[in-house]
């Protein structure tokens, strides 16, 4: 097993405007998720947030702490939000388990120094996508299955957005520091996501991307409001959305996407919506 990690340095608004293709992917985007026997992490300077995978498939993948954080173990200062996209899996919580199915959530707080990840079947393996950010006390662990989260339907087929946003690790659900993690699935026919726009400058947000059907993609949408900037993503690539930025995307196909964020704001709703003829 092998941890890698790589350090993203938050981009002011202004600068972001003149990147071309290639910076704006070299800074935003996470597209090397989902490696085998890997433990992949991306720290971002944006609220210290953590974006990683998880694959076991030789053997079991213990989280380890990397040197950003001058931490004794990784949740020493921080929590941590888990959501499985592959095949049945258990992780370890200092000797506890939790099985996780296909779209299931566990939460850890923070001051659990033993987290371990597996697979049932190596053939089938899980694909634990990873979320974590600074926590000032611990909460209790939690698991979250997709049954068990808050559905919220929105959008419409007319629109061309109509989609389940499942609520997992948030408020009323799962006490947390600051850490926020939900799926939103949409619906056959529909391919845009977060319409209207919006951005919410006292948090940021990662949005990752799956099952995109193969030969199709989705398109993501970020920068200011009358700034805005796109990225060309694949199946199980992640994006980092700054404070400042609008987070939305349209596929060619439907698709589904996990939503983490963190900050000083808890409340899911505080956000200042962008109308759309007043996108540029």
């Amino acid at each position: 097993m092998k941890t890698q990690y790589e350090t993203r340095y938050a981009s002011s608004p202004q600068t972001v405007k003149a990147y071309d293709t290639k910076q704006l992917r070299d800074e935003f985007l996470i597209d090397n998720l989902m490696q085998e026997d890997q433990l992949v992490l991306v720290y971002t300077h944006y609220d210290r947030y953590i974006a990683g995978s998880a694959v076991p498939v030789k053997a079991p993948i213990t989280l380890e702490t990397i040197d950003p954080l001058k931490a004794n173990y990784f949740l020493e200062r921080r929590e941590i939000g888990i959501i499985n996209v592959g095949g049945d899996g258990i992780v370890e919580v200092n000797g506890d388990v939790y099985e996780l199915t296909l779209k299931d959530a566990l939460y850890i707080g923070s001051g659990n120094e033993n987290v371990v990840f597996k697979s049932i079947d190596k053939t089938n393996p899980a694909k634990f996508y990873i979320n974590s950010a600074p926590a000032h006390k611990n909460y209790p662990t939690k698991k979250v299955s997709k049954a068990d989260a808050n559905k919220i339907e929105l959008g419409s087929l007319e629109t061309a957005n109509h989609r389940t946003v499942n609520q997992q690790i948030i408020g009323g659900i799962v006490d947390t520091c600051q850490l926020q993690m939900g799926m939103t699935e949409l619906k056959t026919g529909s391919v845009w996501n977060t319409m209207p726009a919006h951005v919410h400058d006292r948090r940021m947000e990662v949005y990752y991307y799956l099952d995109i059907p193969q030969d199709q993609a989705v398109c993501h949408f970020m920068g200011q409001p009358q700034e805005t900037r796109h990225i060309w993503m694949q199946n199980h690539q992640a994006v980092i959305s700054p404070p400042w930025s609008i987070h939305s995307g349209s596929g060619t196909s439907n698709y589904t996407f996990i939503w983490g964020m963190a900050g000083e704001n808890l409340d899911y709703g505080d956000m200042d919506v962008a109308k759309i003829t007043e996108l540029r």
